[in-house]
């Protein structure tokens, strides 16, 4: 049986996004509105600025006391998040978020198209399963080679 894709595992197409100079009440509320666990942050020509996550509201706003109506995006937001493209194995996805602490990657097309979300969420237990395997097989490769 093939993997799916990024793109195929994504439960959900629509992008939730907002602009740089949106305030953190507004992205709490368009994720909850959504269901879902990020916003990215675009400019006008809707290129991709940058995410903000769950997470990020917790320990960059709530931890921190900000105002949420008074704290930008672009306050908080990761800038130039890594991306991957629509084709990318599933399993191949959850080892770069293993490997690089990430829950949420943008999934983006030709021309810098953004297409949608992959969350770590979207992976069933078969491809967590293949991914942890491969990281465990990189640590040891970098512990023989280190």
């Amino acid at each position: 049986m093939t993997e799916r894709t990024v793109f195929q595992s994504i439960s959900q197409r629509h992008v939730v996004s907002l602009g740089p100079q949106a305030n953190v009440w507004d992205a709490a509320c368009a994720m909850t509105r959504a269901h879902c666990g990020s916003v990215l942050i675009v400019d006008t020509p809707g290129n991709l600025l940058g995410i903000v996550t769950e997470r990020d509201l917790m320990t960059r706003v709530l931890a921190k006391a900000l105002d949420p109506q008074k704290t930008t995006l672009a306050d908080i937001m990761t800038r130039n998040p890594f991306c991957v493209p629509p084709e990318m194995p599933v399993s191949d996805a959850v080892l770069i978020m293993i490997e690089r602490g990430f829950r949420h990657l943008p999934i983006v097309g030709p021309n810098a198209r953004i297409l949608g979300v992959f969350s770590v969420r979207d992976a069933m237990p078969r491809e967590i399963s293949n991914a942890m395997s491969l990281a465990e097989f990189h640590e040891q490769v970098n512990d023989a080679l280190g």
